[in-house]
């Protein structure tokens, strides 16, 4: 797993079948990678299933969620619809898996993403990541964790600049 307090590795990845997404688009948010193995499988359906129903209080932390695997943007555009996702899943298809290879989140042996999370910071800074064993759903718990961390590091930071003469 990349080092917390590194920076993110740029990316561009198909989001829908018409469109690319560049993670320094969302430079000024919080993001929150979510690497997993496949679309449709049983593990990966429930965690993504989970998320969806948790992008209420990611959003309240001011943080975009991305889903990536390697499958392609076709299968990803079924998944999503089969299972009414509200947030982009990113094709890590072609060269295959080139992403989760920057991000230490590859699986050489079986030729898909690992079950990783990380949590970046406004600037695109690593804040935590989570290297799940691939058959358990690491739930959202360490997201919102890592999310609290970064409004009180935020809320610190404010504190410590502010001037009581202005």
């Amino acid at each position: 797993m990349l080092k917390t307090g590194s920076a993110a590795p740029e990316f561009e990845l198909f989001s829908n079948p018409d469109q690319k997404l560049k993670l320094s688009e969302l430079k000024g948010k919080r993001v929150i990678l979510a690497f997993y193995p496949a679309d449709w499988s049983p593990v990966c359906s429930d965690q993504m299933a989970l998320y969806n129903e948790t992008l209420k209080f990611f959003l309240r932390h001011d943080a975009q969620l991305l889903g990536i695997s390697v499958d392609s943007k076709w299968c990803h555009m079924a998944f999503s619809e089969n299972h009414n996702l509200h947030f982009p899943l990113l094709a890590d298809f072609e060269p295959k898996g080139m992403v989760a290879k920057l991000y230490e989140a590859y699986d050489m042996k079986e030729g898909e993403c690992l079950r990783v999370l990380y949590v970046l910071d406004e600037k695109g800074m690593i804040h935590w990541g989570y290297n799940s064993p691939v058959g358990i759903n690491p739930g959202a718990d360490g997201i919102l964790k890592a999310l609290e961390g970064l409004d009180k590091s935020l809320n610190i930071k404010d504190e410590l600049s502010f001037d009581p003469t202005r």
